[in-house]
């Protein structure tokens, strides 16, 4: 069994020796990351703990029994843990084998953060190792009952959580955060979590469960990431009510007051950290769009929900185009019927409208590929006193407002159906099979509301109504479909997990003063192009969850390239370095590095 860390060659032991670090604490490590290629060396790191013991209490330091047995006597921690040594990948394989006894995803939820609490090493790398595996428990669609369960399985703080009685103080609130920088920090005020409403304190999970995908798949290091609730109260009578709630138990703040408390917080996060990334996440959909419009141009920062959702849904949409054997330029031709006119929904039409001029089509004519609908039908400008200015863009004028999707289908011929309801079967039989027997093409349909039981139509549904032919890509994952003649289909998770990590590991690298749409559009080409011909002929528009580090990686050089061709990256890779490796060398890896403490 060959071990991953190898000590230096004594030679390289006797060069060490000038150097301040102790040369025994020099590891040279071999990774079984596809994106590290070559051997690195581990730089010791000083956990600065008084106490050995607060080293094994520490989830950032801990190793459990894979302390070398040098470490144990340096660190004051022989006698404290079992005697047997193990290595990182023989843990993964032990907590991998008690993971799989259990059948509840709720339950290996809670496994699964329970290890986080004791051991972040160990659950990067269990996430990075099987990812396929354990990114639905982390996230979607598992992450949706980790919000609805978290006051009542509540365990220990992680983040920072915010109130309106701490008006005027947040700036020092933020001093309390222990670590001295952050390069990605994920906010919520839980007004809107998933397609589950107003979940208050309880959207927590959110923030946690994207930040532990950053971590893993984008490569941020987890001591440089900052889970935030902004507890603005909650309007669910459910949770005023419940005595284990753990939020602030008044009505949701309004108005002026509620954009003060945010206008606060978010000069309080940039002030102490400058150049962190911010995402807005599960906003509301009357102050999402509000809120981005005005930090985006003064701040990096972006909406997932608005601007990743939609960059996702464009490399989806590039991929289908792929499989129909389209150029990229045949978006400017395509009729689009988007059920559901949220945030989500108007932001995927948004990023849809942009890549449609990108490839020269008009703003006119780009708004008019578009038919949008909301619970009361298809949207049009006669509604112009209860549409936002961002709805009111892409409500009709040509067409009678309320029409059902069935008759817009019917008459417009759409190629692409998006769902963004959040709710189960907006998206019916009948304008599916209506939408299939008029196109020449195959249909491309996408139900992506979250968790599984909100979204608006399953794979298996949408095949058979079909008769096989639909291009399908969900927001959650489902299990492949096997066909009447024999055949299987896989329906691809159009999962924002595909931008977010690796743009926000792009933007942090080189510090990009803003996140501009044509950013986004870039992003979503990096990773439409990373689908193989074999996952394009099994029915997937994406490529294999296996291999997201690797997207991640992708969309971070073209996110990186693309701030420095548009001037506005504030930092740059080193003299002789080109952007590919310096990506690569920025992308954090879970591995144990060798540990001493100078305190």
């Amino acid at each position: 069994k060959s071990p991953t860390l190898q000590l230096f060659t004594r030679l390289e032991l006797q060069l060490c020796m000038f150097r301040s670090v102790p040369s025994r604490l020099i590891q040279r490590v071999f990774s079984t990351d596809a994106s590290l290629a070559t051997s690195r060396v581990l730089t010791p790191l000083n956990t600065k703990h008084n106490n050995g013991s607060d080293v094994i209490q520490d989830p950032l330091w801990n190793k459990g029994t894979a302390f070398t047995q040098d470490e144990r006597d340096r660190l004051g921690i022989r006698g404290l843990i079992p005697a047997a040594h193990s290595v990182l990948e023989e843990q993964v394989k032990r907590f991998m084998l008690l993971l799989r006894q259990i059948d509840d995803p709720l339950t290996k939820n809670i496994k699964l953060q329970d290890l986080q609490n004791r051991n972040e090493t160990l659950y990067h790398r269990v996430l990075v190792d099987h990812v396929e595996e354990v990114a639905p428990l982390v996230y979607t669609p598992t992450v949706g009952q980790v919000c609805q369960t978290y006051s009542t399985l509540y365990q220990r703080p992680r983040g920072m959580f915010f109130t309106p009685a701490d008006r005027g103080l947040m700036g020092v609130m933020l001093r309390n955060w222990p670590r001295n920088s952050c390069q990605v920090a994920v906010v919520t005020d839980g007004s809107r979590i998933l397609g589950l409403g107003d979940l208050g304190v309880n959207g927590m999970g959110i923030p946690i469960g994207k930040l532990a995908l950053y971590c893993a798949v984008g490569g941020i290091a987890p001591h440089r990431v900052l889970p935030i609730m902004l507890d603005l109260g909650t309007d669910n009578e459910e949770l005023l009510n419940d005595p284990l709630y753990r939020g602030w138990r008044q009505p949701r703040e309004r108005g002026a007051q509620y954009y003060e408390l945010v206008d606060e917080f978010v000069q309080a996060v940039f002030s102490r950290f400058p150049e962190v990334m911010l995402q807005f996440e599960d906003f509301s959909s009357d102050k999402a769009s509000n809120l981005l419009n005005k930090y985006r141009d003064r701040y990096l920062c972006f909406n997932d929900d608005i601007q990743g959702t939609g960059a996702t849904v464009l490399a989806g949409v590039l991929g289908a185009l792929r499989m129909q054997r389209k150029p990229p330029d045949y978006l400017s031709k395509l009729k689009v019927c988007v059920v559901g006119a949220g945030s989500a929904g108007i932001g995927v039409s948004q990023a849809l409208h942009s890549a449609m001029m990108q490839v020269g089509c008009s703003a006119k004519q780009a708004y008019e590929n578009f038919f949008v609908f909301d619970q009361c039908g298809l949207i049009s400008k006669s509604r112009f006193a209860s549409l936002n200015e961002e709805q009111m863009l892409f409500a009709r004028g040509d067409m009678q407002d309320g029409q059902t999707l069935e008759q817009v289908v019917e008459f417009v011929k759409p190629d692409l159906i998006l769902g963004l309801s959040g709710k189960k079967g907006t998206i019916s039989e009948t304008a599916i099979r209506a939408m299939s027997k008029q196109l020449d093409r195959r249909p491309i349909i996408m139900p992506l509301s979250n968790p599984t039981s909100s979204c608006e139509v399953t794979p298996a549904e949408c095949y058979e109504w079909s008769d096989g032919r639909a291009i399908v890509a969900t927001g959650s994952p489902f299990d492949p479909v096997e066909l009447p003649d024999g055949g299987t289909l896989f329906a691809s998770q159009c999962n924002n997990m595909y931008i977010f990590p690796g743009l926000g590991l792009g933007a942090s690298v080189c510090a990009a003063e803003t996140i501009p749409d044509s950013m986004l559009y870039e992003a979503a080409v990096a990773l439409s192009k990373m689908t193989t011909e074999e996952e394009m002929a099994s029915g997937r528009v994406f490529p294999g969850i296996a291999s997201i580090r690797a997207c991640s990686k992708e969309v971070a050089i073209a996110v990186v390239k693309h701030a420095r061709a548009l001037n506005i990256a504030r930092a740059g890779p080193n003299r002789g370095e080109n952007v590919e490796r310096w990506v690569q060398r920025k992308m954090y890896y879970p591995e144990y590095a060798p540990l001493y403490s100078s305190a």
